[in-house]
């Protein structure tokens, strides 16, 4: 089940993203639940003191207390992976909106046409980074690592480092056999040594993949050309 939440100190538009919101999902899903609220300190203490999970905020940035970009910055080490819609009227915040790895910005002067597409693309990504896991196995245990959770994975000797929010794993396999275990076309080599999930990259910049977490990984100049066209044609065909 999708959990989401939309936020915004105006009842009116709460009920007017609602309604959008319900209208465009059921061509993506027919299982989700939907929390509303008009105060966002309100939404603020569900997530960090009463432990709410949400998939999906669909939050306005002007609002009295706690403003969206304020709320996206306090949320963020308890949801890591929630994904954001901004809605508001100021152009200007949209800069920062992407230095907060905010899934999509929407203008309100063009909420009718451009928030349905917006809550659709969503949807999809979670649905897709939703259910696969890698299973790491030792002597005393087993580890299952969610996909989505994974930011890259590097040679280490003769093992193979799994870099992932938690942390690091490690298993006794070469990159080569972990990246055909996991048979996933989110993963693709970067470099001979660096396998990186492409659904944490921000952006590929000065030969460099910057991730969501800040993380800067060299691309090699035999591997840029083709690690642009895999991310194009990744996003062109799920999003």
């Amino acid at each position: 089940m999708l959990h989401i939440a939309v936020c915004d100190d105006d009842q009116t538009a709460v009920q007017t993203h609602k309604e959008i919101l319900e209208m465009c999902i059921k061509e993506c899903t027919s299982v989700y639940q939907t929390e509303m609220y008009t105060d966002s300190g309100n939404l603020l203490y569900d997530i960090t003191e009463d432990h709410f999970f949400f998939d999906l905020i669909l939050l306005d940035i002007e609002m009295p207390g706690n403003t969206g970009m304020e709320i996206a910055q306090k949320i963020k080490p308890f949801l890591p992976n929630v994904k954001i819609i901004f809605i508001t009227s100021h152009i200007e915040y949209a800069i920062d909106a992407f230095e907060l790895s905010i899934f999509r910005y929407v203008p309100k002067n063009d909420m009718q046409k451009r928030l349905p597409a917006a809550i659709q693309d969503a949807v999809r990504l979670i649905v897709l980074e939703d259910g696969k896991a890698y299973t790491i196995q030792t002597n005393s245990r087993f580890e299952k690592i969610p996909y989505r959770e994974i930011y890259y994975i590097a040679r280490d000797g003769k093992n193979a480092s799994i870099t992932t929010a938690g942390g690091i794993s490690k298993v006794r396999k070469s990159l080569q056999q972990v990246y055909e275990e996991l048979g996933a076309e989110e993963f693709i080599y970067i470099d001979r040594g660096c396998i990186v999930n492409m659904i944490h990259i921000m952006q590929i910049k000065d030969g460099m993949a910057v991730l969501k977490n800040g993380t800067a990984l060299p691309v090699s100049r035999s591997h840029l050309q083709e690690v642009k066209a895999q991310i194009n044609h990744y996003w062109g065909t799920h999003i």
